[in-house]
């Protein structure tokens, strides 16, 4: 049986950041447990992509993982353009006034995951298990024992669930998690843009829901998330590619040129999720695992990178406390780590759902107070400050990894 202080079920982007981040502050041993296979990229862009803030940077940086990104591709953007279908209402957020480069960055899910699995593996500390998923799990006095069907099994100190919104160490650990229907289906694809997509993130709040033109590594390329009803999202995803880029290209206000698709279309239901507690004995839920939140502001991955980075920060503060160098499980630092990233995820999802319910069409009159409310914010600058700090991931209880070091660029 090999033995390891912490068993991470899941290798995407979070799982890969916590077993990285445990690495840096500790000498703890890591066991990554996931079969999905690492691929190459393709010239192509991939349609899954993520809207990375300046704190989800700082972790990379400070993980040496962001020159690996950069040698790959991404795309900054420095704007961001927002308005209202139903009426006149509009947002301009612009880096300049967050005395910052840039508002963040659209990187393709493939590009971060690759970089964080070739840092892993070059790291002695963190072994892979990938050739068959983990079959079950028992819950020891100190331990934990995950077994394979025909693999040795694993023992570890702390079990972490990283693998995603339909976790299955969470079903395993009887976990139990708030939901609630969004009744919303998210449309994601790639598109040519023959105006350019300007360095700008694009978002128009329709009457079915919000469409967002995400920029990425060419200059007229955008990756698209439309956020509609279940029926709207069948019956635009079964029209032919050539009249759904004339609705889009009409729900854009034709903002970016006539457009054009370039890739599949995929679809997904948009689902709240929020477990009761991140920690049940001695396991432990990061990111999708833990909390799912609607992508109209691109906030997701954010919140589960910095998961990792507190649960690493935790367990790095316990080892130097207790002054043992290994690692025991105590409820008193599990419980402040589920406090602490429980209460953010919980922010998070009231915002999403504010904005939500504030876009959703009423009567005229509703329609009219959203739009001047939207011209009065868009003319004052401390309070447009406030909302950029707030997406660029500027809080006062950030994780230490997420903070700019020497070593953030």
């Amino acid at each position: 049986m090999q033995k390891f202080d912490l068993l991470i079920v899941g290798g995407g982007m979070v799982g890969l950041t916590l077993a990285l981040a445990i690495r840096k502050q500790t000498s703890l041993t890591v066991a990554i447990a996931d079969t999905l296979a690492v691929t190459d990229l393709d010239q192509a862009p991939e349609v899954r992509v993520s809207a990375i803030n300046t704190a989800s940077q700082h972790i990379f940086a400070n993980l040496d993982v962001w020159p690996l990104i950069q040698e790959q591709r991404l795309q900054a953007y420095q704007h961001m353009h927002i308005w209202d279908k139903a009426g006149y209402g509009k947002l301009d957020f612009d880096h300049q006034i967050a005395d910052s480069e840039q508002l963040g960055w659209i990187i393709e899910n493939k590009v971060i995951r690759n970089a964080l699995w070739q840092k892993a593996q070059a790291d002695s500390g963190i072994r892979f298990f990938t050739e068959e998923a983990l079959s079950n799990i028992a819950m020891g006095e100190t331990e934990v024992f995950a077994s394979f069907t025909s693999q040795p099994p694993l023992m570890a100190k702390l079990l972490v669930g990283a693998d995603g919104a339909n976790s299955w160490v969470r079903q395993q650990m009887n976990m139990p998690m708030a939901f609630r229907d969004y009744d919303h289906h998210a449309v994601v694809a790639t598109v040519r843009c023959p105006q350019g997509h300007q360095n700008t993130a694009w978002q128009v709040f329709l009457e079915t829901g919000p469409l967002a033109f995400l920029p990425l590594f060419e200059q007229d390329l955008c990756s698209i998330v439309w956020s509609t009803s279940p029926a709207d999202a069948k019956r635009i995803s079964a029209l032919s590619p050539q009249a759904f880029a004339k609705e889009l290209t009409a729900a854009s206000d034709g903002k970016l040129g006539n457009i054009e698709l370039v890739s599949e279309r995929f679809t997904y239901p948009l689902t709240m999720r929020l477990a009761h507690d991140f920690i049940k004995e001695s396991a432990v839920l990061v990111g999708d695992a833990a909390h799912t939140i609607h992508p109209l502001a691109g906030q997701g991955v954010n919140l589960g990178l910095l998961d990792a980075a507190a649960l690493a920060q935790i367990i790095a503060e316990q080892l130097s406390d207790s002054g043992a160098g290994e690692l025991r499980i105590n409820k008193r630092w599990l419980k402040a780590y589920s406090r602490w990233r429980r209460s953010d995820a919980t922010e998070m999802i009231a915002a999403m759902e504010g904005i939500k319910q504030a876009f959703t069409p009423q009567n005229p009159v509703s329609k009219l107070v959203r739009g001047i409310g939207m011209s009065l914010l868009d003319n004052f600058a401390p309070a447009k400050n406030l909302l950029i700090q707030q997406a660029l991931g500027n809080k006062s209880n950030l994780p230490e990894l997420a903070k700019k070091s020497d070593q953030t660029f």
